[in-house]
């Protein structure tokens, strides 16, 4: 598959960029570290600014490998960074990457998660060969969801115990988008 990895992006109200272990402050204080944005998410809520530093010098590293696509997501009027949206998952065979996201609690009901996964999409299907991009989500996180609609992608059904969270085993709901339902 071609892949370009994590170039900066923007929409009219963020920019989406590399992750820098400077962004270690806020990814502790605006997402990490509150559960409310974690109970949903495969990794654990972060306890100290060194969890944070400790993940980013592994996400710095990983700049370097193409098929590496994670942007912080930043407010460009505050310059603040709220949350990340990345590639969690490909598969070479079938042309098809998973996408993940979280943002800050602080910053939910502002528009902000679909306005940078419609981005990401446009980037997705502009810059690289994917046929299928795809999410999922708990079935009890009904945001994600409604998220997901608004970019336009079709809910494909729900794999019962399929999931593990912070929560424990979840029910997992699955959305996707298909190029020719992009173009």
């Amino acid at each position: 598959m071609k892949q370009v990895g994590t170039i900066p992006l923007e929409t009219d109200r963020l920019v989406l960029r590399r992750l820098t272990i400077e962004d270690s402050d806020d990814m502790f204080n605006n997402w990490a570290s509150d559960y409310k944005v974690t109970k949903y998410l495969t990794w654990r809520t972060y306890r100290s600014v060194k969890d944070a530093k400790d993940f980013l010098i592994e996400k710095e590293k990983s700049y370097l490998n193409p098929a590496t696509y994670d942007w912080g997501i930043v407010v460009k009027e505050t310059n603040e960074l709220i949350g990340t949206i990345s590639v969690v998952n490909m598969e070479e065979k079938t042309y098809t990457m998973e996408i993940g996201y979280c943002i800050g609690s602080k910053w939910w009901g502002n528009g902000y998660t679909p306005e940078a996964l419609e981005r990401i999409i446009e980037f997705l299907f502009e810059m690289t060969d994917v046929n299928r991009i795809e999410a999922k989500h708990d079935d009890n996180n009904h945001n994600s969801g409604r998220v997901l609609t608004k970019c336009h992608m079709r809910f494909e059904g729900i794999l019962r115990d399929s999931g593990l969270n912070n929560n424990g085993v979840c029910d997992e709901a699955y959305y996707s988008i298909l190029r020719r339902e992009y173009y």
